[in-house]
């Protein structure tokens, strides 16, 4: 009675102290809980004073769905607990973590547990109850509930251990979607709409999959159709194969894609693309138009190995491309992770797992068009194995999936972690207690166990450690193209004005180097004639590499230390005139003619190496053989420190005084020789095919 009554006057104290006013001002969900344990005999046992409370009464709730006191639930975490776990600093946020995973496991157990408001209210105010968890956490002041909102951070560590609310991988661009329109902060108003929204769509893909659609086709695999289209007439289908379009309806299940062409009354017998075995499948945005023009971006393209050519199936519509790229995005989804399950050879329940991932990746996106039909939507960002293709660290991300699978396969008989609450439940731990909503797959175990689940309490899973890792390589990237796309300038003489700029170092060294070999000033030819063939006659020239790898390494620490939050300073080049339309046609077609006239001599070069070869001008070819018998000889005899200092004091000393007018003679005799070698001949013939379709 004494612990009860001290219960009692603390929880009068949060009152008089303003701890609750933001509470009390309306009638908010926490106030009948707040006076119902100011009245219980047994607030005491309820109230656990390292916690803050609104964190008491998130436990209090879970230890009512376990049917325990909140007493007996610390007690529990502290036999199961490590000791990092119970430090007084995490002490407060993994207790509440453990009670959460704990109850969640417990309530996802019940079928549509989705439609149970108490179920989406909890697993928010568990959001909100983690943001403040201990006892010292600053109150939610000058607050109502309507106003409350939980950040990104809450949201991640919350959602996901209800894997068919979120995920690990899509936690993050998850909640950007729901906060955008509210600064960041989720309300409840918006996050209940979301998870109307999802319960919806498991509604429909039941129905769809209950319903006779592909019932001949589909039966063997068990397959579940995701979506349907093409019903409506004003949003049609239409598949061109070769030149051919017809409208049909279009359906996506868990293993392939279904194309029913669309007769009089009825549908033609479907036409299968198979997602789930390797066929080395293409899947990619395509453009389409009349007599085979592509002109429209509303179209997918589909080729595999299995195919004779390639199809497109097209979705009409009067703006933009929204609704191809949404299919783009579900076949691929489903296409990646059978990918996903090839490459690692997953199987059992495993396989399931993988599956149910991308299955309820794609219901989740669904449930957010529902709700945000006016704003566009960045498919990809929302479902797991696209996201996964997207970032720098793809590989690491699906190895270690791989890994959590297989681990799940060799426990699945297992009861390990079953209740423990250490482990949020796994995605399929939850789809297999759903058999009234989803159906029951061939592959569930009746056992829960699983050694690492979608969170763990107070620490990081091997998946969530990879994905952070590769959200920040991709960040990095994402603002790198960011400055890339900034300095992209239009016109091709403002583009070459700049790669002048750039290339003014290069420039100028090579000046140097040319005035050097033309012995502008014979000193400095000299020296350096004599100290680069010392160099390669001792064999330092590696030595030499390596040492102004060395100086433009020390030359990067350097600035990289002295210019440490600094800002770059910008290149700064002078614009050319701007040039009108007539004037840019006139450079580009410069342009064309300079690259036809490179082509050309590349071209006539080849031509006439080839008659060199085949020998049509005897007297050149002889010269040519001689010339490359006396190179063999050489490289065979030679030593080649000494071919290296016999190449470059030829090629140095060209222009030297002594030497420039026999190398002047020498080179006039070499073009006379060159231009004297015909080119071999050429015959253009015109295709008879190319001929008939110009007629």
């Amino acid at each position: 009675m004494a612990v009860a009554s001290k219960t009692r006057d603390m929880l009068e104290g949060f009152v008089r102290d303003g701890s609750f006013k933001w509470l009390l001002s309306r009638r908010s969900p926490f106030v009948e809980e707040f006076e119902e344990m100011e009245r219980s005999p047994s607030a005491g046992r309820n109230w656990i004073p390292e916690l803050s409370p609104i964190a008491n009464v998130v436990v209090r709730r879970c230890s009512k769905i376990l049917g325990i006191s909140s007493s007996e639930l610390q007690e529990s975490f502290n036999q199961e607990a490590s000791e990092s776990l119970k430090h007084a600093s995490r002490y407060a946020r993994n207790f509440l973590e453990y009670c959460c995973f704990k109850a969640l496991a417990q309530l996802t157990q019940v079928t549509d547990y989705l439609a149970d408001k108490t179920f989406r209210r909890l697993t928010y105010d568990m959001m909100l109850a983690w943001e403040a968890p201990a006892a010292a956490s600053q109150p939610l002041h000058n607050k109502v509930d309507e106003d409350v909102s939980v950040g990104l951070e809450a949201f991640c560590r919350i959602a996901p251990a209800v894997p068919i609310i979120a995920d690990v991988v899509i936690c993050e661009n998850l909640f950007e979607v729901l906060s955008s329109s509210t600064g960041c902060r989720l309300r409840f108003s918006i996050y209940d709409k979301y998870l109307n929204g999802l319960e919806r769509a498991i509604r429909k893909m039941k129905s769809n999959s209950e319903s006779s659609l592909l019932s001949s086709v589909r039966s063997s695999r068990g397959e579940k159709i995701l979506e349907v289209d093409g019903t409506v007439t004003t949003q049609p289908v239409l598949e061109h194969v070769g030149i051919s379009a017809w409208p049909g309806r279009l359906i996506l299940t868990d293993h392939a894609l279904y194309f029913e062409a669309l007769r009089v009354v009825s549908y033609d017998k479907p036409k299968q693309y198979d997602l789930s075995d390797d066929l080395q499948q293409v899947v990619k945005p395509e453009l389409t138009g009349p007599w085979g023009t592509r002109l429209f971006d509303k179209a997918v393209f589909y080729n595999s190995s299995s195919l004779s050519e390639p199809v497109i199936i097209e979705f009409p519509e009067l703006k933009g491309h929204a609704r191809r790229d949404y299919w783009l995005a579900i076949i691929r989804e489903i296409l990646y992770v059978h990918n996903f399950i090839n490459k690692n050879e997953i199987t059992g329940v495993a396989r399931d797992e993988a599956l149910w991932k991308a299955v309820l990746g794609i219901l989740r996106l669904q449930a957010i068009q529902d709700i945000s039909s006016s704003s566009p939507i960045q498919c990809e960002a929302l479902l797991m194995f696209n996201l996964c293709d997207q970032f720098p660290g793809r590989d690491l991300i699906l190895e270690t999936l791989a890994k959590m699978y297989s681990l799940r396969e060799s426990n699945c008989t297992t009861d390990s972690g079953a209740g423990s609450g250490m482990h949020s439940p796994s995605a399929l731990d939850m789809v297999s207690s759903l058999g009234g909503v989803f159906g029951t797959s061939s592959n569930t175990s009746n056992d829960r166990g699983l050694a690492v689940g979608e969170r763990s309490v107070g620490e990081m899973t091997p998946l969530e450690r990879v994905v952070k890792e590769s959200k920040n390589s991709y960040k990095k990237v994402v603002s790198a193209q960011a400055t890339v796309d900034g300095v992209k300038v239009d016109g091709i003489d403002t583009n070459l004005a700049v790669m002048k700029e750039l290339l003014f170092p290069i420039n100028e060294l090579g000046k140097f180097l040319q005035s050097l070999a033309y012995w502008d000033d014979p000193r400095k030819s000299f020296v350096f004639c004599v100290v680069f063939s010392y160099i390669i006659f001792r064999g330092w020239l590696g030595y030499v590499v390596a040492l102004v790898l060395i100086l433009l390494s020390a030359f990067l620490v350097l600035t990289r230390c002295f210019s440490r939050g600094n800002p770059v300073d910008a290149i700064k080049v002078v614009a050319p005139p701007p040039m009108n339309t007539m004037e840019q046609l006139l450079a580009v077609q410069n342009a064309i003619s300079q690259a036809e006239h490179a082509i050309q001599d590349g071209n006539v070069i080849l031509l006439k190496l080839r008659a060199l070869l085949l020998a049509i001008f005897p007297q050149a070819t002889d010269k040519f053989a001689f010339a490359l018998l006396s190179a063999a000889l050489i490289l065979a005899l030679l030593p080649g420190r000494y071919l290296v200092l016999m190449v470059f004091l030829e090629t140095f000393t060209w222009y030297s005084p002594p030497r420039k007018a026999s190398t002047e003679r020498w080179m006039r005799r070499l073009r006379e020789w060159w231009y004297s070698i015909p080119a071999a001949p050429v015959i253009l013939e015109r295709d008879s095919k190319e001929d008939k379709k110009r007629k």
